[in-house]
């Protein structure tokens, strides 16, 4: 397995990790994740991972600036993606 995609594997397991426990503890007493890190762990590639965990969790569906920021993240991850597998080598 490339080293790439055992990195691309980790970040996105651990993303749902890190929505499951902050979806754990809202209402309690513990302090929540940021979600500039929440968006962070998507930004630098597990946006998959964030996409399954908010669906499976139903973490931060409600919040619309959550979700605009998240769909322009995978956006931006999606153009990047088709720009590198069109360019000409």
């Amino acid at each position: 397995m490339p080293a790439w995609l055992a990195w691309w594997l980790v970040l996105n397991l651990a993303t749902v990790l890190v929505y499951g426990y902050d979806k754990a503890i809202a209402g309690g007493k513990r302090r929540r994740v940021p979600e500039r890190w929440l968006l962070a762990l998507a930004l630098l590639g597990g946006s998959p991972g964030a996409l399954f965990a908010m669906r499976l969790f139903r973490h931060k569906t409600a919040k619309p600036s959550f979700r605009r920021a998240m769909m322009l993240i995978v956006t931006a991850q999606v153009v990047v993606m088709l720009v590198l597998l069109t360019r000409n080598p």
